[in-house]
């Protein structure tokens, strides 16, 4: 028998990170409140409060994004995807969030608006991706789509 002695000092207690949570959605503004409202619950589920700032962020722009996915990717007889993948812990976090949205219109890239207009609806939505979001950026996604990702910090621990 082999025995290994390490210092339990500096051992990791955390837990590996749980599996990345995927789904398919319509593209419909139903199926962006959808994404939003299961983002929520699966955030939940992995830990974090249902009322903390955190929770709320992360839910605004997996929001934002599927609502763009719907509005600006949709193409007649496709979803979009929505991946949310818990990675790293960096010192007094829970871990960073990653939140991707993919659609089939990778010739439409995202552009914020450097000033939308003070009364129109449109054009707010990836000023707060950018405020909310330590990052976000766009990737292709072949044969012909992208995905659209934001990068949050967890929860204190």
């Amino acid at each position: 028998m082999k025995y290994e002695i390490r210092d339990q000092s500096r051992v990791s207690l955390r837990a590996p990170s749980p599996e990345p949570f995927r789904q398919r959605f319509s593209s419909t503004r139903r199926g962006a409140r959808l994404a939003r409202l299961l983002a929520a619950q699966q955030l939940a589920a992995w830990g974090w409060a249902e009322d903390s700032e955190c929770l709320e962020a992360a839910e605004l722009v997996v929001g934002e994004l599927a609502a763009n996915a719907a509005t600006h990717g949709h193409l007649p007889g496709r979803d979009f995807l929505l991946t949310m993948t818990l990675i790293g812990c960096p010192e007094g976090r829970s871990g960073i969030l990653r939140i991707e949205v993919a659609d089939c219109r990778g010739e439409r890239l995202p552009a914020p608006v450097a000033e939308p207009r003070s009364l129109g609806e449109q054009g707010r939505g990836l000023l707060l991706v950018s405020a909310l979001a330590s990052g976000w950026g766009v990737a292709p996604r072949p044969p012909s789509g992208k995905t659209v990702w934001a990068e949050l910090p967890g929860p204190p621990l």
